[in-house]
């Protein structure tokens, strides 16, 4: 060790020395507490906003209110009554039909559309930033296009089948119909969005991965299910568990499908949990059923996060 670097270290230990004990202890507590103080906006503003409406929700399920303000301690009959309201699992099983019938096809397309943008082309940036135009768009431009797009008598939709023989179909009075017409608004809206998604994962590959592959022989369509899926995996976690979130709690595509009517049909046949929690609580006034019903949606959330976390880690052989 040379003499300077000794000098220097002589330095540095007489300037910590010489430092009063107040300021180290105000070094410390920079150190320490500046992450936390830059981070607690986000968590004040939660606490504020998400973790006291949760708290409010809770508290008021338990109990018989109404505008009124009327309360009654009804410990867990709201959760009893909704377990068998048939209106409610009537809208339990239209927002997990919706559900499956708009985010599978979505996940699909985004996936392989994602692919397609994740090669060389002219004018790339002006397509990829392209396929994000619908997700841009008013939900209630988008309802009065494909109000107009399933009309029954001279909609689009139904004058193409008429080619292949199929008679004109009622899409907002029949169930399955109505499900299909408000799948096809959600894909439409926000398969770009999980796109660019995808697309931002697949960039983060390494390249080296393609070209070893490339030289053992390996076709692109190979390559897509044996490197791209895999490393593509956690992206797909975050995508499929942001798409459960979105597709349970549909409320602005069926509601505006039938002119901002939260009945969702004349007999409910394509009404939601949030759009049957918004007319128990806004229109019935029955504040603490809607707020059971809020409650056992955030539970079906939790079940469908679990079960498509579960199915989307074995992809790539993770069990």
């Amino acid at each position: 060790m040379s003499i300077d670097t000794l000098a220097r270290a002589a330095r540095s230990n007489h300037r910590r020395r010489a430092r009063p004990p107040g300021r180290r202890w105000r070094s410390k507590l920079d150190v320490r507490a500046m992450p936390y103080a830059l981070v607690s906006p986000y968590f004040l503003l939660f606490a504020a906003f998400g973790l006291f409406p949760l708290a409010f929700t809770l508290y008021y399920s338990l109990y018989d209110y109404d505008l009124a303000g009327t309360t009654e301690f009804t410990g867990l009959g709201n959760y009893t009554a909704l377990l068998q309201d048939e209106d409610f699992w009537n809208a339990v099983s239209n927002t997990v039909g919706m559900f499956i019938l708009a985010t599978v096809p979505q996940m699909l397309l985004a996936l392989f559309l994602a692919n397609a943008l994740n090669k060389r082309f002219k004018f790339r940036l002006a397509i990829r930033m392209s396929v994000l135009l619908p997700l841009v768009t008013s939900v209630v431009a988008v309802a009065v296009v494909f109000t107009q797009l399933y009309a029954r008598d001279w909609g689009l939709v139904n004058w193409i089948l008429s080619w292949f023989g199929v008679d004109a179909t009622n899409w907002r009075a029949e169930r399955v119909p109505s499900w299909i017409a408000i799948a096809t608004m959600v894909d439409w809206r926000w398969t770009g969005y999980n796109a660019i998604i995808f697309l931002a994962g697949m960039q983060t590959i390494p390249r080296d991965l393609y070209e070893a592959a490339a030289i053992d022989g390996a076709s692109r369509r190979r390559q897509f299910w044996q490197i791209t899926l895999p490393m593509l995996r956690p992206t797909m976690i975050f995508v499929v568990l942001n798409s459960t979130i979105g597709g349970l709690t549909l409320f602005s595509e069926p509601t505006t499908f039938y002119n901002g009517n939260v009945d969702g049909g004349s007999q409910g046949q394509f009404q939601t949990v949030a759009m049957f929690i918004v007319k128990q609580g806004f229109r019935e006034f029955d504040y603490g059923y809607a707020a059971a019903a809020a409650w056992l949606l955030f539970l079906l959330i939790l079940i469908g996060a679990a079960i498509n976390f579960l199915f989307v880690r074995r992809i790539g052989g993770t069990k």
